[in-house]
């Protein structure tokens, strides 16, 4: 049996994947979308820096921890920097601050930032989804955390 490289099944939720694969994943529900008429968002999330040198919390746990509480159809990267992303596929703009409040009780009192960007509502391209959800998790991260922006 061919192992998937950078695959990995949470129990019960979304999937565990790298960097390389998010990115082509990505890029293949953008263009699934595309045909077929629905939405996908991203989700770019970190923590605070306190909470990980603490030994809290680190970005492959909590990555493992909200991967057991996604859809089957969902994914979740850590990147480089410690920065994770999720894969939200069939949620729309709107639907964000729901999903990132419920996936952020599960992480106690671990401060947080996080920055979204929907397809095709904030952007047409894979690359730019990918560029709107870092903006904002930037912005997020220079007000003051624990909050979310979402591209408009």
């Amino acid at each position: 049996m061919t192992e998937l490289r950078g695959f990995e099944p949470s129990e019960g939720g979304g999937w565990m994947v790298d960097e390389s694969l998010f990115r082509r994943l990505l890029v293949f529900e953008v263009r699934k979308a595309q045909r077929l008429r629905y939405s996908v968002s991203i989700v770019c999330f970190t923590t605070e820096r306190s909470a990980t040198e603490n030994g809290e919390a680190s970005p492959v746990s909590i990555a493992e921890n909200i991967a057991r509480h996604l859809r089957g159809t969902d994914a979740v990267a850590v990147w480089t920097g410690g920065r994770l992303f999720f894969l939200l596929v069939d949620a729309e703009t709107a639907h964000l601050p729901t999903i990132v409040q419920r996936l952020t009780t599960y992480l106690g009192t671990v401060g947080w930032s996080a920055g979204g960007s929907t397809f095709p509502r904030t952007a047409a391209r894979a690359e730019d989804m990918l560029g709107q959800a870092v903006a904002m998790l930037t912005r997020a991260t220079e007000e003051g955390g624990n909050r979310l922006y979402v591209a408009s």
